[in-house]
């Protein structure tokens, strides 16, 4: 455990002589840098206070017994402690006193305090949003349980004592829950139902409990009875009354696309080059499909060499490279089986360094946590870095019909599940954000950008391929490619979805005809896209500027260019802003 009230004290020395005391030379005053990092912790250490699921996530397990105050007046106490540190941080730290390495960290934590402020200020997720209670009722329980490298004994008791906290959780919710999206209301309910399963039995078996710890057992119940009092008022008081617009406008797109993106590229500029780059990918693909259409289709003429033409040549090729699929109760065992592979073919192309021990565990998605995505990557928080990371899939739910869960796995073929794991653990989420918990700078290992971790995981799924990995086997190039052209969309369809007024059937053409998802794929994109504003354009964005830092760095250093070194030099890092990382990466490598 990381405390961060901790602090280092020096023992006064004195030198005496026979004859008197000689006062001890003065200590020199710290240095800006760590002044900086103490004005860090402490800012830490009071939110953690304030948020002890906050604390949890990031590793810091002093609080793990506790849960959020959600009244409004803790909540406000919360926006306040950062409006106070914003206010006084430039004069508790000299910026011209910083080394280079201290002042872009400044930057970093002011940049963090102004997003957080303006996301609260104009935004009310606890009004407007059922899913953010979710996480205090089941992610609350299962991070402490999953993550957590402390003895399991303190975990069990920690989770008891926080379940005692979790109906109270359920009472702010009925209060403050005004007039959401129909969407989310939605999701919160499907998310509420797999709550309600993860403490009917899944939490005992995670947590290794047997049936005879009644405290533990009496404490899940009540939670479960609270839940149950939850989805009812989700499904007959909230979702009958939820009329709440889900896009958010130009002027909040702009700002928050800006404050996320931190890298100079304005809302309309990443959209143009979003279309333009769809354009390249497609052509690139119908190329790889003409090769592939002989093999799959002996004897038939290709389709016509026209924009339609070219479209349905690649669909087809894609249609039969997805019937190489698994089934849906083996998805997650198909995963473990490629990744072997992949961190084999990591060492021997000396891609990047792998981190020691590997702490990745590679699980089906907990039900509450279903919903947002197909799978994630939860690190092992920078606090705690022994715990572990998880790599998540969600398998199809079990209320859809046959025909939708077959498309589902036609989507996630064997090839696509290699593309997926790149993506999302070898050299991808896991092994940066594995580097990124090594960083020195404590506010770097602490205050992450998406962009860098999304760019740096879509940046790997083509380096991986142009290094050799597959072989010569032009589907998989295919596929990888069509995997590249989702995060090109995204960025159009985040932007056309919450700017524009694109309707659900044009977005389901968009991404069915042009990026070639299927209808089960689609419609999930769809649902996330009206729930996370931004967030879908950082993958393109991100694999934009990691594109251009690759080419850059190489173009410089000509022969002297070696691929693990810079990918190494890229992650030492930290997962920091991408508007830093030329300066850092070339300081980096400077011989």
């Amino acid at each position: 455990m990381c405390n961060l009230s901790r602090r280092l004290t020096i023992p006064l020395l004195a030198c005496l002589s026979l004859v008197s005391a000689v006062e001890a030379p003065a200590k020199s005053p710290p240095s800006q840098d760590a002044v900086l990092d103490r004005v860090f912790r402490e800012y830490l250490d009071q939110a953690f206070r304030l948020e002890p699921l906050m604390a949890t996530r990031l590793g810091d397990h002093r609080y793990d017994d506790q849960l959020d105050d959600l009244s409004p007046d803790t909540r406000a106490r919360r926006i306040q402690h950062d409006r106070d540190t914003l206010a006084r941080l430039r004069t508790l730290v000299d910026f011209t006193q910083l080394t280079r390495d201290g002042q872009i960290d400044l930057e970093i934590f002011e940049k963090h305090l102004i997003r957080s402020i303006w996301l609260a200020e104009t935004f009310r997720p606890f009004e407007d949003d059922p899913r953010i209670y979710g996480d205090y009722l089941s992610e609350s329980v299962y991070l402490p349980l999953t993550q957590s490298s402390l003895p399991r004994a303190l975990n069990v008791r920690n989770v008891t004592a926080r379940m005692a906290r979790i109906p109270a959780v359920v009472d702010v919710a009925r209060a403050t829950l005004k007039n959401p999206s129909r969407v989310r209301v939605e999701t919160a309910i499907r998310q509420t139902e797999g709550a309600i399963t993860f403490y009917s039995g899944e939490l005992q078996a995670i947590a290794g409990v047997n049936a005879g710890d009644k405290l533990f057992a009496d404490r899940a119940e009540g939670v479960k009875r609270a839940l149950v009092e939850h989805l009812t008022f989700l499904k007959h008081d909230l979702l009958p009354r939820a009329t709440g617009e889900w896009r958010i406008g130009r002027p909040n797109f702009e700002r928050k696309l800006a404050l996320e993106l931190d890298s100079g590229i304005e809302a309309g500029e990443l959209l143009g080059e979003a279309e333009r780059e769809a354009d390249r990918v497609e052509t690139e693909m119908a190329v790889i499909a003409r090769q592939l259409f002989a093999v799959y289709f002996p004897g038939e003429p290709l389709p016509l060499d026209d924009a339609p033409g070219r479209r349905a040549l690649t669909r087809r090729v894609l249609g039969k490279i997805g019937e190489d699929h698994g089934d849906a109760l083996h998805l997650v065992a198909d995963i473990k089986g490629t990744v072997e592979e992949i961190k084999e073919f990591i060492r021997v192309r000396r891609i990047v360094t792998l981190p020691e021990p590997d702490q990745c565990r590679i699980v089906a998605m907990p039900e509450f946590m279903r919903g947002n995505s197909v799978a994630y990557l939860n690190p092992a928080p920078p606090l705690d870095a022994r715990g572990s990371s998880e790599y998540a899939l969600s398998p199809p739910p079990a209320d859809w019909s046959p025909a939708r869960v077959e498309s589902f796995l036609r989507e996630y073929n064997r090839r696509m599940l290699k593309i997926l794991t790149i993506h999302e653990a070898y050299p991808g989420h896991y092994v940066q954000l594995e580097h990124s918990n090594r960083c020195p700078s404590f506010i770097r290992r602490v205050l992450s950008s998406g962009v860098f971790a999304e760019g740096w995981a879509v940046y790997s799924e083509q380096m991986m391929l142009d290094q050799g990995y597959g072989g010569s086997d032009p589907a998989l190039r295919l596929q990888q490619l069509k995997f590249y052209l989702r995060a090109v969309v995204n960025a159009i369809l985040d932007h056309r979805m919450h700017v524009g007024s694109m309707t659900e059937a044009e977005a389901a053409e968009l991404l069915q005809e042009r990026a070639f998802q299927t209808e089960g794929e689609a419609v999930g994109k769809l649902i996330r896209a009206k729930q996370t504003s931004c967030q879908l354009s950082t993958y393109f964005a991100g694999r934009v500027a990691f594109h251009r830092l690759r080419q850059q760095i190489q173009r410089e250093l000509g022969p002297r260019f070696n691929l693990k070194e810079f990918h190494d030099a890229v992650l030492a890092q930290g997962t920091v802003p991408v508007s830093y990382l030329p300066e850092l990466v070339h300081r980096a490598l400077k011989p």
